[in-house]
């Protein structure tokens, strides 16, 4: 592993463990083995180090979430898919789900909030899309699809928060059991 992944696999580590803004850069450079100059060569700071982490993480789930969003006319079966690529990326990287999703708390004036703002923002504006979507098959879902995306991202991370904490399994039946749930509150 060169020096630069290994900064960020040190960081995130300790990110995720203790929080962003817990962890000084002596911290990671000490943990890592390497100099803060050469944390400060590939990364210029800690927020570049954070927004290097975003970037490299959080892509494969964005690239998911384009596929598993696209509404072909089956809204338990496209919802399903957006359920699996969260979960699945939760599997592959929960450091980084944990980072990710302490950072969508943190205080909105920290560097850390701005860093992760728009990718939230992506994510809630690809479901708000999906539901205005199927809200031309069902028309008692129009004018809701805020409403519906804030609160899918909701219940999606509530159960991967669950599975941080080794209370819970993302497997397909509680996938299938959170779209279920899901779609008896919105089809009424």
């Amino acid at each position: 592993m060169d020096n630069r992944a290994l900064i960020q696999a040190t960081a995130l580590t300790l990110f995720a463990a203790r929080g962003y803004d817990a962890v000084g850069v002596q911290e990671i450079v000490s943990a890592a083995n390497v100099t803060k100059p050469t944390l400060y060569h590939y990364f210029g700071n800690k927020v570049g180090l954070l927004q290097s982490i975003v970037q490299q993480y959080g892509s494969p789930l964005d690239e998911r979430m384009a596929d598993a969003a696209d509404y072909q006319g089956d809204l338990p079966l496209t919802l399903n898919r957006v359920v699996k690529a969260h979960f699945q990326s939760a599997r592959g990287q929960p450091d980084y789900y944990r980072l990710f999703l302490s950072l969508w708390f943190a205080p909105p004036a920290s560097e850390a909030a701005g860093v992760v703002a728009e990718r939230f923002r992506l994510q809630r504006l690809r479901l708000e899309t999906l539901f205005e979507a199927a809200a031309r098959d069902h028309g008692n879902m129009r004018g809701r699809q805020q409403a519906y995306a804030i609160t899918f991202l909701g219940m999606i991370s509530s159960y991967i928060s669950l599975f941080l904490h080794g209370q819970a399994e993302l497997d397909d039946d509680l996938a299938f059991r959170a779209v279920q749930q899901f779609m008896h509150g919105i089809y009424s």
